[in-house]
This record gives C-alpha cells, sequence and structure tokens, in this order.
C-alpha cells in the first residue's frame, strides 16, 4: 500500500523553499507527495497594498497573479513529484492587512482565516488520510504561516508530523521570530537529507518571487547553499524518518 505524504503550504512556495528536498526524497522513496497549499485564491482586481504585493514583483495590475503562482507551483510541484492542491483561501493583503509590518504583526481579531483554514484542512485529512503531514512552524511570524499552524494543532491530527523551518525567514537573521514556538515546545528536533539539487529546481520555478526574496536566481541559489543540504524539523509523534530520508 502507497504512503501517502502530504504538505500544508500557506503559499505557492513555502514547502518548496523550506521542506523541498525531503518532499523529493519521499518521493523517490515511492510515497505519494501531495503539497496542498492554503492562500492561493485570485481576487479580481485588487488595490492598495494587495495590489503592491504583485506590483512591487514587476507583475502589470491586470495580472490575475495568484494564476501566475499556481502556475509556477505546478511546475516546482513536478519536479519534486508532487501532486498540488490549491484551496481558495484568501491571502492576508486581502484580508485587511494593509502593510509589510502588519502581515508579521499579531493576527488580526476579526480575520476568519484560522476558521476557513480548519474548515478547508479537516476534509481534506479526512479524503486523503495521510500517513505523514509536513507543516510550517511559522518561524519569521507571517501571519498566515501563524494561523495555519494554529488551525492544524486545534485538529489534533493523530499521524505524524514533520515541522518545517520556515525559508527564508529563518535564515534572515540570528533571532527570527518564533510566535508560535510555545505551542511546539519539547519537540525534537531532526535534520533530514534532502535532494538539494530537485529543491533548487523546484524553488527556481518560481520566477515571479526570485527578485523580491533573493535578488534573482543567483541570490536563490547562494541562500539555499547557505542553508545546507540537510532540512530540521521539529517532530510530532514518530515520523518514519528511517524510511522518510
Amino acid at each position: 500500500m502507497t504512503r501517502l505524504a502530504l504538505a500544508l503550504s500557506p503559499h505557492l512556495d513555502d514547502a518548496a523553499f523550506s521542506a523541498g528536498g525531503t518532499l523529493a526524497r519521499l518521493a523517490d522513496a515511492g510515497w505519494e507527495v501531495v503539497v496542498a497549499t492554503l492562500f492561493t485564491a485570485s481576487v479580481p482586481e485588487p488595490t492598495g497594498f494587495a495590489l503592491a504585493c504583485q506590483t512591487d514583483k514587476g507583475l502589470a495590475p491586470e495580472v490575475d497573479y495568484m494564476a501566475l503562482r499556481r502556475s509556477e507551483d505546478a511546475a516546482a510541484c513536478a519536479v519534486l513529484g508532487a501532486q498540488p492542491i490549491w484551496l481558495a483561501l484568501r491571502e492576508a493583503p486581502h484580508r485587511g492587512y494593509h502593510s509589510a509590518a502588519a502581515l508579521f504583526g499579531p493576527p488580526r481579531a476579526d480575520d476568519p482565516a484560522e476558521r476557513e483554514a480548519t474548515a478547508a484542512m479537516e476534509p481534506l485529512l479526512d479524503l486523503l488520510r495521510p500517513s505523514l503531514l509536513l507543516a510550517p512552524q511559522a518561524i519569521g511570524g507571517h501571519v498566515d504561516h501563524v494561523l495555519l499552524l494554529r488551525a492544524l494543532r486545534g485538529l489534533e491530527v493523530q499521524v505524524p508530523v514533520l515541522w518545517w523551518r520556515d525559508f527564508p525567514y529563518v535564515a534572515r537573521t540570528t533571532t527570527p521570530a518564533m510566535p508560535c514556538a510555545a505551542l511546539l515546545e519539547g519537540l525534537p528536533e531532526a535534520a533530514l537529507p534532502g535532494d538539494a539539487a530537485r529543491k533548487q529546481a523546484a524553488c527556481a520555478a518560481y520566477a515571479s518571487q526570485l527578485g523580491f526574496q533573493f535578488g534573482g536566481p543567483a541570490g536563490l541559489e547562494r541562500a539555499l547553499e547557505g542553508a545546507g543540504t540537510a532540512e530540521v524539523f521539529r517532530l510530532q509523534g514518530d515520523p518514519p524518518l528511517a524510511r522518510a530520508a
């Protein structure tokens, strides 16, 4: 029976950036690998900060930014040997977070995203019945990462979880924000060897993000080299590490 690994990614690049090497190794080991990304909804005619989040990447206002990003995600998942699933939640700039500072601040009291994330993930878990989950630690404090983590913890899943360190946030400072550290307190850490070449190729598929995040493809390559080939996770339950690696 084929085992299924499900990566729950906030945005269309987070799983590849943070756990792409491990996902590729799982696929090579015969696992079925699914990357389900939560915040992927196209929002017609964005304005203000939401529009700036695409124009600051050199994209014209009329471009369907999330459709472009979904196509990049499909290409990246093909490299990793994974199947993409896109859950149609709105990214934070479309939910009242109107500045970069707000994206990395506390979740808004009126933000429905944690409830919506729970409602999206629960039936997906029931349908796919994964043997292993991968999800973000929300290092860096992006509100979408935080709300995904909180929603998943609230579901009290009964399968092992590999909680990844959120790249590139974890590499940008020696003391990155860790607003959800208490929710993962006491979980041991392990470094898993990943397929570095496949990870780099998958990350490069997110072409719309490379200039903004890394200064271009060469910057991505340097950042990945600096992070090393192993990927570090917090372990919940008893992940099949020997078989996964």
